[in-house]
Formats: C-alpha cells, structure tokens, sequence
C-alpha cells in the first residue's frame, strides 16, 4: 500500500515525495480514510508511530477542499499538544505536509512573547498548534476565540492529563463548535482518558496499532543494578567510551526525574570532559530550542532531560536513551525509550536501577512486558568509584580515630619510679620567679613613671620616651 491508495490529494503526495516517505505506516494506513471521510477518531498509538502524519495529512487535504476563508483571530484547524518542543515539532511537519497546499500554520507556545503571539493571530490561521495554557491566556485577553474551528486534534492526551491539562481542556471543549471534527490520538488509554473522549468525540473510529502500554519491538533493553551514589561514574564510563555497551553510538538521550537532577549531572560531565545540554521546565524555550538544535546537529550529542522531553523529541540520530533515573510512573518509560529507534532504524534503552528504585522497575516490568537484558557492571567499578568520585564523609555516629601518636607506656618497674617522681615534683612548693631586669612591679608604676604615669602617656608625655628624653 502507498499514500497514493489512500486517496490523498497530489499537492499532498508530492510534499510526501519531497520528504521521501513511500509507505505509510500502520497508524497511518487505518487512520487516514476514516479522517478523509470526516468521521471522529480516536487512536491509540505509541509515540513514534507517526501519528502527526495520520491526523495532518487528511485534514490538510479536507481544509483545502472545503476552501473557506480564513477566520478573524480564530483558527480552522486546531492541534493541541502537551508540550512546546512537541508543539514547534507539529507545527514543522504541518508546514512541510501543506507546503504546496497554500494554507497558513501558525505555533503559539509558553515561554514566548504574548505580544507577538497577539499580532501573528490578529488575522486569523488556517492551522493552529498550541499548547493549551497560553491559548487559553489569549482567549482571556480577546485576542483569540475558537468560534471558527472545524477540525480539533488533541495530541498525547495522556501526557496532557498528566500535566494536569485536564481542566483546561474542558474549557476549551466548551468553547469550540458542536459540529467539528475531533482526531484523538493518546499512547495509553486510562479511565480518565475514555471519559474524555466521551465528552469530546461522537461515534469515533477507532484504530490501534500496539497493544497498550506495550515497548518498541526495535529496542534493546538492558538493566545495570548500581547504586545511587554510584550511577554518575558509571555514566561517565559509558559516554567516555571506557565501558562498552551495545549499539553503535550515535546521540544519546539522557531522563532525571526532576530538573535539579538534570542540571546536576549535566554540570559533572562537564567536570569530567564530557559536553552535554539540559531540557527542562525551567529553562526558557530559547534555551530548550537551542539545546534541541544543538542536539539534532550532532553539535552537542549528548541531552540531559526530564519528562517534559519524552514526548518532544522526534530525531531519528537518537541510538541511546539511558534512564539515569527511573520513572515513577510506568507508562512514562514507554514514551521514553520511544525516542530511540524512530523511522525505522533500531535503538537501544538502558536503564540505572539503584536499590530504592526496585519497586519502580516491578512497576514497569509487569505494565510493560519488558523483557532487559542485565549488564555487568565494569571491573574494578567500586576502586574506580572512589578513585573517581567525591570524597564520602564518615558515618552519623562513627568515631573518628585520632592521628596522634601515642608514646609507648614504660615497664612495670620504670613506671613506678616515673610516679615517685611525679609525686616528688607536686609536692615542691612553687617559687616566684623574680622580676626581670628593668621591668617594673604588676603592682606597681612602671619605671620612669609616677601613679599617673599611664594617663601621662595616653597624652604624650611620659612613659619610656620621656625618661630617654632627660637622660
């Protein structure tokens, strides 16, 4: 089967074959015709699978055919996504996708200026993709509306719930047209998740390619057991290429739990000679943006992320993703491995489990089915740990043991002759010791001086320097 046979229009076709892509895949097979028939959709899907192509390929080609005027200060198709990177991604692939279709995509995200987010949708967009806050922050100042929608796509809703979206997606629910056309695509499907399509979606088609929660069958997983304080040196081993691991290395995608953590060990590769950037909620989008660019180039191959990336991030070059750290919820391990083995290439994912993380990995194994392969750790890891890492401080409650050296103790014979000795010399009265030659009496003036002798030098006048003045 080619995109030719599933009835896409030849302005459409021919940006497919600019882009290379022949065959579609399977999302985009079963996705396709139903969205060109206009139907609802709901598709569940793993990140990776193509899913941008399945709902922006068919839309394109029915806003194109519908030929209606742009709306004031309003969109006719909206993307929602969770994140900015996965917004700026969208958009990109509807630019290319529509090049030769004539229709207008815009992408508003957090971060930016509000101001020029107001000026570019003074006038209206045919495609929009937008992360939902900042929408709704230029829907509360009138400087936006939904009024003329007539496609809605939520992408990655899971992720969206997870940020805790859940509210501003029934806001938006309620402001867009009752006769549009909703594409629904999430990687897992959750009880809040079905409820959600219940309010969003009529009747929808639905299409799914994996089972859920189930990982790429293109990736390698492997396991190192190491400890906490042990998972930095371990890390530096493998990028410095003093340990090997499978795969050929090409970009190497790196996952924390929080931010701290990521700029932690972003600034110790650092230390160690090792260049990296970091990604996360923190950082403003010039920086995201820029640590992505540099990411993709292959200028920086190494990217330090937390979650707000595990979806974000579509670049075929990423052959490693290592889970520093392991998730605590196990759906998010699929979306993190899945940046590896995209278009079709394979990929590697090696995580780092610590001892208080072994419920974490339980979690993930019986959710997922993964399958990891157990790596030993290099030889000599502990000497090479403490040779490497920081000096550890002593234990709460341990004792220090003194440098001092301690002077042998004398025979039996010799320390009672030392003790007689020592008796002798406490019983000895103590004798003053006389006063040193020209120093005068504590009690006493000093020499040279009468009883006001001290005020006398305070103002200048007496003391040592008088007495040598009249000699």
């Amino acid at each position: 089967m080619t995109f030719k046979d599933l009835g896409l229009s030849q302005p459409v076709l021919q940006a497919l074959d600019l882009k290379g892509y022949d065959v579609p895949t399977p999302i985009q097979a079963q996705a396709i015709p139903p969205v060109l028939e206009g139907r609802d959709l709901l598709g569940i899907a793993q990140t990776g699978t193509g899913k941008t192509a399945a709902f922006m390929l068919p839309s394109i080609d029915r806003l194109r055919d519908a030929d209606n005027r742009i709306p004031f200060k309003s969109c006719r198709m909206l993307v929602l996504a969770p994140t900015r990177e996965l917004a700026v991604q969208i958009a990109a692939s509807a630019k290319d996708y529509g090049a030769l279709a004539g229709l207008k995509v815009q992408v508003i995200v957090g971060g930016t200026s509000v101001n020029k987010d107001r000026n570019k949708l003074h006038r209206g967009t045919d495609i929009l993709v937008a992360t939902p806050g900042r929408l709704l922050d230029l829907i509360d100042q009138n400087a936006f509306n939904l009024s003329g929608v007539e496609v809605l796509v939520l992408d990655e809703a899971d992720q969206m719930l997870d940020l805790g979206f859940i509210h501003a997606l029934r806001k938006i629910r309620d402001l867009v047209p009752k006769d549009r056309q909703t594409l629904f695509f999430s990687a897992t499907m959750p009880k809040q998740i079905k409820e959600l399509v219940s309010g969003y979606c009529r009747n929808p088609v639905q299409v799914s390619v994996t089972p859920e929660s189930s990982t790429a069958e293109r990736i390698d997983q492997y396991l190192f057991m190491v400890q906490q304080d042990e998972k930095q040196s371990l890390l530096e081993l493998i990028l410095s290429g003093r340990h090997k691991v499978p795969g050929e290395r090409d970009r190497v995608l790196i996952f924390t739990r929080t931010k701290h953590g990521a700029d932690r060990v972003v600034k110790k590769l650092s230390r160690a000679g090792i260049a990296a950037n970091a990604i996360h909620g923190n950082k403003s989008q010039g920086q995201r943006q820029r640590a992505l660019d540099e990411f993709r180039s292959g200028r920086t191959a190494i990217l330090v992320a937390t979650d707000v990336a595990a979806r974000g991030i579509d670049i075929p070059g990423v052959s490693h993703v290592i889970n520093y750290e392991l998730p605590n919820v196990p759906e998010q391990y699929v979306h993190r491995i899945g940046r590896t083995a995209r278009a079709g290439r394979d990929g590697v994912a090696i995580a780092f489990c610590a001892e208080d993380e072994r419920a974490y990995l339980k979690d993930i194994r019986r959710t997922t089915d993964a399958d990891f392969e157990r790596l030993a750790l290099p030889d000599n890891f502990r000497a090479v740990v403490e040779g490497v890492g920081p000096t550890k401080p002593a234990p709460r409650g341990a004792t220090r043991v003194s440098q001092k050296k301690v002077r042998p103790k004398p025979a039996g014979g010799a320390r009672r002759e030392e003790r007689a000795q020592g008796e002798e010399q406490r019983a000895k009265p103590k004798q003053k010791h006389p006063a040193r030659k020209g120093r005068p009496n504590r009690s006493g003036p000093r020499q040279g001086q009468g009883q006001g002798g001290g005020n006398r030098r305070r103002r200048g006048g007496g003391g040592r320097r008088a007495s040598s003045q009249g000699s």
